[in-house]
């Protein structure tokens, strides 16, 4: 997908960067309308939408989408990154710091001057497999009860969800296995629990355990990753399986919530495909569905007898809510427990498999596991939701094909190594040749949550009380309109499958699953939020205690230090260049480079020898903010 260059209309219309103040709300100016029909417009011109050529390079654009680091791409790879290794894997190491910088844009949540030199240094390959061996820093759970949101006091963290907002933004600006954390971010669109769909005690905490047993199966086994996912106490609540029980004489029958959606959603899809995850069609050339109701409601009956593990309960008696008892959190982070006499006793048939109504629970409970793991369409399901997550919305069949028997098979006989899926993904021909940068199909929309986890990385975010109060930024018409684990349904927060309705994409048979989050109120949202964000940094409510208070500590507790950025904000074309490499990977074109060191030459953002320190601010943060505002940025390539 690509998206052209604003035109200098809407250019003029962007708003200006505000100096510091004190107010969070003060920095934030509205859009007027008619921009952001232009710019929504224009993102689904771009795509194909909109009855233009989607075929069709926008003017002024070079080959690789920008006049000087991507201009050179395909020669500095022919020359110095190429090699006649295995089949679909020609680049091998990046030929320039845009190279280097795309693939850490894949492979991670930013770039970073040192990062591009070790990607350039050590080639693709071994420098993914020292990521794979990063050792992990804190975890979300441990994080929570670290700041003290294990206590059951007047706060009453155990109703909170807040406390798992601020774990979840923690790991994604903080953690050193930065890949790592980006699969599990993956992973959490495809096996998804919300934290805004759960309703027991300790909720934040069943959230950020969830979201470590995602980082720490991440590159492991998918088949274990499926396991713990089932039995997850989170998942339990989301998906009904906590306390589901067997039938019994009055009528009763298992839940099949989780049984259908373990199908739909997280293994074998709704549709029978071919090894290239294109869909497999019967005479009358409609799909093939994969499952039936009657395999739903025979594997719902594996998933009973299971609830919550409270053999480590240390309750609490809380006075201040009526003698309530408080369990403890170490439920949060246990498998799900198994009680015999609930679970069902009936055969389960389901996809060609029968478990026997004798079998016991955890014995039934791997054996539809296996099932669903080695069945024919779990490799390439898997597979191209994982390419599309990271790479590319619409990845070629070919592309899904070789990824998809790196699940099949490691190269050492083991099905489902998600780090040979993780590194298959990012390794192959298609994520990494050139000619990716021209082709209009390829790439994908930036996720919101992602733009500003590259925005923090990349400039050095800071807590100064080490707060990480950053809450749910889910409003789309004053935030970003995402959050992590936020998502309004099991569905995420949008479908693989989606396609902007009446446009050329829709003709052409093209997916944007992330423009399921794009109307005029989420572009317009996303502007505003960035611009306070941006200049100022974000505004944490009591930043010196963890409960949700006010104080006189009130302020811009989270910001960026530009450092290296305002080093070189004297030059416009240098400071432009600098943050196309580490925004964008070289992606944005020159004349909308030019445009924007225009608009940085102009007063009040053009610089003098009086400038102050915070004029010098105002022109860094103009220029982030038009770099993360064009079209040529929010498509990643």
């Amino acid at each position: 997908m690509h998206l052209p260059p604003l035109p200098d209309d809407i250019r003029r219309d962007l708003p200006s960067v505000p100096a510091d103040d004190a107010s969070p709300t003060a920095s934030i100016t509205r859009v007027r309308p008619g921009l952001l029909s232009v710019l929504g417009a224009a993102a689904l011109q771009a795509c194909g939408g909109g009855g233009s050529d989607a075929g069709a390079a926008p003017a002024g654009a070079s080959a690789g989408g920008t006049g000087t680091a991507a201009a050179g791409a395909s020669a500095a790879s022919a020359s110095a990154g190429t090699s006649d290794g295995p089949a679909g894997r020609r680049y091998t190491g990046a030929g320039s710091d845009a190279e280097a910088a795309r693939f850490l844009l894949q492979a991670q949540f930013s770039a970073s001057d040192a990062e591009i030199a070790q990607v350039r240094g050590m080639g693709y390959a071994a420098w993914l497999a020292a990521q794979f061996a990063a050792v992990p820093g804190i975890g979300a759970w441990d994080w929570l009860n670290q700041r003290g949101y294990g206590a059951v006091d007047a706060a009453r963290y155990y109703d909170s969800t807040y406390p798992g907002d601020y774990a979840l933004w923690f790991q994604l600006f903080n953690a050193p296995d930065a890949v790592r954390k980006r699969v599990a971010l993956a992973l959490s669109e495809i096996f998804v629990v919300s934290l805004s769909g759960i309703d027991v005690s300790w909720r934040s905490h069943l959230v950020a355990s969830y979201f470590d047993m995602l980082s720490a199966n991440a590159l492991g086994s998918f088949r274990a990753l499926l396991e713990q996912v089932t039995l997850h106490p989170a998942m339990g609540v989301y998906l009904n399986t906590r306390g589901n029980q067997k039938e019994n004489a009055a009528g009763r029958q298992p839940d099949e919530n989780y049984a259908r959606e373990v199908m739909q959603l997280m293994t074998i899809g709704p549709v029978r495909l071919n090894a290239d995850g294109t869909p497999q069609r019967g005479s009358g050339g409609g799909t093939l569905d994969s499952y039936a109701l009657g395999d739903v409601t025979n594997l719902a009956r594996v998933f009973t007898g299971w609830d919550f593990d409270q053999s480590q309960n240390a309750p609490t008696t809380d006075p201040a809510q009526n003698n309530r008892s408080i369990p403890g959190t170490a439920f949060t982070r246990l498998p799900m427990a198994f009680t015999a006499s609930r679970h069902s006793t009936q055969d389960a048939v389901f996809l060609g498999t029968t478990v026997g109504g004798g079998t016991a629970g955890p014995q039934a409970l791997a054996q539809a596991l296996d099932t669903l793991v080695n069945h024919a369409n779990t490799a390439p399901f898997i597979s191209r939701q994982l390419i599309q997550r990271l790479v590319t919305s619409n990845p070629s069949a070919a592309y899904v094909a070789r990824v998809a028997a790196a699940f099949a098979n490691n190269g050492s006989g083991q099905r489902g190594d998600l780090a040979a899926v993780v590194a298959a993904v990012l390794l192959d021909d298609e994520a990494r040749a050139p000619s990716g940068l021209a082709d209009p199909a390829f790439g994908r929309v930036r996720e919101p949550m992602l733009r500003l986890v590259q925005w923090g990385r990349t400039f050095g975010l800071t807590s100064a009380r080490g707060s990480w109060k950053i809450g749910d930024l889910s409003d789309p018409a004053t935030r970003l309109g995402q959050s992590p684990m936020r998502s309004p349904s099991v569905f995420n927060f949008f479908r693989p499958g989606y396609v902007p309705p009446s446009t050329a994409m829709a003709e052409r048979g093209m997916v944007a699953p992330e423009f399921q989050l794009v109307n005029e109120s989420s572009v317009g949202g996303y502007i505003n939020f960035m611009q306070g964000v941006v200049r100022n940094g974000l505004y944490a409510n009591a930043p010196d205690l963890p409960q949700s208070a006010s104080n006189a500590a009130n302020g811009f507790d989270l910001t960026a230090s530009y450092v290296r950025e305002l080093a070189v904000a004297g030059s416009a074309g240098d400071l432009l260049a600098r943050l196309n490499t580490l925004l964008a990977a070289g992606q944005v074109s020159a004349d909308s480079l030019s445009l924007m060191a225009k608009a940085l030459d102009t007063a009040p953002l053009a610089l003098t020898a009086a400038s102050s320190a915070g004029t010098r601010l105002d022109r860094v943060a103009a220029a982030v903010l038009m770099v993360m505002a064009c079209p040529e940025y929010l498509v990643q390539k």
